[in-house]
């Protein structure tokens, strides 16, 4: 059920850094947070996400499509008023009587829903992208376009149209004009790019924003490709009950839970959302430079393939029967290794892209004043060891599901021992670590530890496929590994393991120790280490993914995901109701649609980070599964 998002006619304009500030939400209730620096009213990530698999757009409560990249996931932008309210571009159904909004999706559904509440009228704002299979094949048709349809509810309302493209980021000036049958919107200066909207409303309406009545349902259908035939609404309302059948089908694989079913349904569709179906990557998220800090420079390009958010998405996804993902994403992989001796990178592009360099846009103000906007992702060229563990296990979960798969696991097979033998050669040297640090290399024990897992699937994966030579060979060096990382990564001052070896630093990424088959949850350091990070990380129910100064200072938010790695751990532990308890607090956190960023500022509790994220929503199905394996606890 989407909550109700109260309008209120509170602008305050703080002149030092030029901010519209906009009331903060929570659970549906308005709060006012005078707590930043910016001395006003933040606005909190009230999008919902619509997609089908080549490209997403974000749109707000209102109605307002505010961030779009077509023709697919990490295009330039379309609409982009989420980094700058100016120059970004936006699509909106506005109402000069509006009073209050509201916004959910079809239940089981990729489809939302806004509707407007206006002293004159009820308006409803249907907006989906198409997805559904074609008449032959496997394929889906996905085409790089956005539908929407606008319904009279009740009364006579009278609205307006605010259509204002801005193609290339915004970064040269874009001409909307008529051609005919549609209007056509272009940049012709460094970069040629065209979009075209359909509607059966005049088109002077639309580009005058000129109010008038809405007496009949109307449509719009903004596509990258021009129509051989102009659509009509019966086209587009075609178009709305297969995208409808589609979502229905593809939720139906999945069981029913009895705990927290809505979340991982939810979860479920937004990860399929971020799958890019074309080449089977997995998006970290669909957009760019939502800053992890207000006004600081923590802002990222997410738009690309990072091996282990992508592998731990399918290791989660595959637990729901979605074997698609799994499928597609293991054929990117064996795409991306062409030779045997070819290094596995950290992160590629969504069609395989392995130069990602990183500029900045500078004519963006940036996501509430918070600049540099980025493009590309310098940290394409790190090294970071973890990502081969993390891979082997989400190979060693397709084989051991589908053991007489015999062509690919011959594929699989190249890559376990392509895998095992960078290990081999590289676990010993310091690296960045998961949290990317761009300046010095340390022997993080998150990478030692991916590191065994690395070697101990492998090994499992040998022993399935019986290869001897290759056990005999693994074995000790796993063993050699973990004996490392219990001798050099633990701290007796601190009673914990540590961030990196030799070090005092405490880092919530040792809790998945036990969940990887490291350590058993009853060993003592296993519990001492929840205990220590429970006591230095844990601040008002969230963690810290760390606390020791980084390359930008300490974090001033709580990674989402490394909150929900403390909640399984606290389960692991026999603490289910606090367990439960701390769950549920993090669950009220997510938007009016029960979306999450990649962060939570640890203060005012409002979402921060690229949005939504992969990360913190495979962690909130993880979570909710551990529940369900305890559904008698929990009913106690």
């Amino acid at each position: 059920m989407g909550q109700q998002i109260w309008v209120l006619n509170i602008f305050i304009l703080n002149l030092s850094e030029k901010l519209v500030a906009r009331p903060f939400w929570n659970n549906g209730v308005a709060k006012l947070n005078c707590t930043s620096k910016f001395f006003g009213l933040l606005e909190n990530l009230h999008y919902g996400i619509i997609g089908n698999c080549r490209s997403a757009a974000l749109i707000q409560s209102d109605s307002s499509i505010d961030w779009c990249c077509l023709p697919e996931f990490d295009s330039s932008s379309v609409f982009a008023k989420i980094l700058d309210h100016q120059a970004g571009g936006n699509f909106a159904i506005r109402s000069k009587s509006l009073i209050k909004t509201s916004q959910s999706y079809i239940d089981n559904t990729c489809i939302l829903q806004t509707k407007l509440t206006c002293s004159d009228g009820v308006i409803e704002v249907i907006d989906f992208m198409p997805r559904y299979p074609r008449e032959r094949g496997n394929e889906y048709h996905s085409p790089p376009e956005i539908l929407r349809i606008v319904k009279k509810l009740q009364g006579t309302p009278t609205i307006s149209v605010e259509y204002n493209p801005k193609l290339g980021y915004g970064s040269e000036t874009t001409q909307t004009t008529v051609r005919g049958k549609h209007i056509r919107s272009v940049v012709e200066a460094k970069r040629f790019d065209t979009v075209f909207l359909y509607t059966n409303l005049e088109h002077e309406l639309v580009l005058s924003a000129n109010n008038f009545e809405l007496d009949h349902d109307l449509f719009f259908l903004l596509t990258y490709n021009e129509k051989i035939v102009p659509p009509t609404l019966e086209y587009v309302n075609e178009k709305l009950k297969k995208t409808l059948s589609y979502w229905l089908d593809w939720c139906q694989k999945a069981p029913v839970f009895k705990h927290y079913n809505q979340t991982i349904t939810r979860s479920a569709l937004t990860l399929k959302l971020l799958s890019y179906d074309k080449t089977g990557a997995i998006l970290a998220a669909p957009t760019t430079s939502i800053p992890e800090s207000i006004g600081e420079e923590r802002n990222w390009d997410y738009r690309y393939c990072w091996i282990r958010d992508a592998s731990m998405v399918v290791q989660v996804i595959s637990k729901l029967g979605h074997t698609r993902i799994v499928n597609r994403y293991l054929d990117f992989i064996i795409g991306l290794i062409p030779h045997k001796a070819e290094q596995l990178r950290i992160m590629y592009g969504i069609n395989g892209e392995k130069v990602l360099t990183e500029s900045t846009l500078d004519h963006l103000t940036g996501y509430l004043n918070s600049k540099p906007v980025r493009i590309g992702n310098a940290a394409y060229l790190q090294k970071q060891h973890d990502i081969y563990g993390i891979l082997m296990d989400a190979i060693h979960i397709q084989v051991l599901k589908h053991p007489h798969d015999i062509p690919k696991h011959e594929e699989l097979w190249s890559i376990v021992k392509n895998l095992v033998r960078f290990v081999v050669n590289h676990w010993h040297l310091p690296d960045k670590g998961i949290w990317e640090f761009r300046n010095n290399d340390l022997h993080f024990t998150f990478s030692k530890l991916f590191c065994w897992v690395a070697l101990d699937r492998g090994i499992s994966i040998a022993t399935i496929f019986k290869k001897q030579r290759c056990i005999e060979e693994w074995t000790p060096i796993r063993d050699q590994i973990k004996e490392d990382i219990l001798k050099k990564a633990w701290s007796e001052e601190l009673q914990s393991f540590t961030q990196s070896y030799g070090c005092q630093h405490l880092d919530s990424s040792v809790l998945l120790m036990e969940s990887h088959g490291f350590i058993d949850a009853k060993d003592p350091r296993f519990v001492k280490t929840v205990q220590a990070i429970e006591k230095h990380l844990l601040q008002d129910g969230l963690l810290y993914r760390y606390k020791n100064v980084d390359d930008f200072g300490t974090p001033k938010s709580s990674f989402t995901i490394c909150t929900l790695w403390f909640i399984s751990s606290l389960i692991k532990l026999g603490q289910i109701k606090k367990a439960k308890k701390l769950f549920d607090q993090v669950l009220s956190y997510g938007n009016h649609l029960g979306l999450f960023s990649e962060d939570i500022d640890f203060e005012s509790k409002r979402l921060l980070g690229n949005f939504p994220q992969a990360y913190s929503h495979l962690a909130l199905i993880e979570v909710a599964l551990n529940f369900n394996a305890l559904s008698n606890s929990i009913d106690d």
